[in-house]
């Protein structure tokens, strides 16, 4: 098929929109030092996503939506590592009290809003945030973070799957490459979620003032 015929068959398949929900929370999954730090194997270059997260947080945080960040934390012997750390070797940077683990500078955590420590991609697999999204009566996920082909879309998968509105962020994801981010983007918006760009999202966060 040439190019205009595959739009037009995935137009004809895919061209839906879910719409946000009534009650959002903000997840920032992965913004850790591993993805700015060019001595790192990790090193991504995706500063600019960072400085669209942190925009978009502090929509949040004005309309006191609860904000949650992801991070990856392996015991110091790898134990909890699994088939992803036996796959990823540079996912040895997350083993428990390595620096590449810590927040970037400019990723202050508040006290009143949650990290989530996880040892595979989803921020859903192995940890309590269903049952806490649940538990605050969220809709709607709005997603930013890294890596757009790996922790995000499986995150998203997941939003999707537990039954939640999943918003992708378009400018506050990153990859290393520009290839597998617009792909997964691509995918992600054909299939499980809304694909939006950061002032979307933001205009959104203007009309929600919500309380745990």
């Amino acid at each position: 098929m040439s190019q205009d015929e595959l739009s037009d068959n995935y137009k004809r398949a895919y061209d839906n929109r879910i719409g946000y929900g009534q009650r959002p929370a903000l997840i920032l999954i992965d913004f850790v030092e591993a993805y700015f730090d060019r001595s790192c194997s990790l090193y991504a270059g995706v500063d600019a996503a960072l400085a669209s997260a942190l925009r978009v947080r502090a929509a949040a945080r004005i309309a006191k939506v609860p904000v949650i960040y992801t991070n990856v934390v392996y015991h110091p012997l790898a134990l909890d590592g699994g088939r992803f750390y036996q796959k990823a070797k540079p996912l040895k940077s997350f083993l428990c009290g390595s620096p590449m683990g810590a927040w970037p500078k400019g990723l202050e955590v508040a006290d009143d809003e949650l990290v989530v420590s996880k040892q595979y991609p989803s921020a859903f697999f192995g940890t309590s945030l269903a049952s806490t999204l649940t538990t605050w009566g969220i809709d709607t996920l709005i997603l930013t973070g890294l890596t757009t082909s790996g922790c995000v879309r499986a995150t998203c998968v997941d939003t999707c799957s537990h039954g939640f509105i999943p918003i992708v962020v378009r400018d506050a994801c990153g990859d290393r490459h520009p290839a597998p981010h617009e792909a997964n983007l691509f995918d992600m918006d054909a299939k499980y979620a809304d694909v939006v760009g950061e002032a979307d999202a933001i205009a959104y966060l203007e009309t929600r003032t919500q309380t745990r």
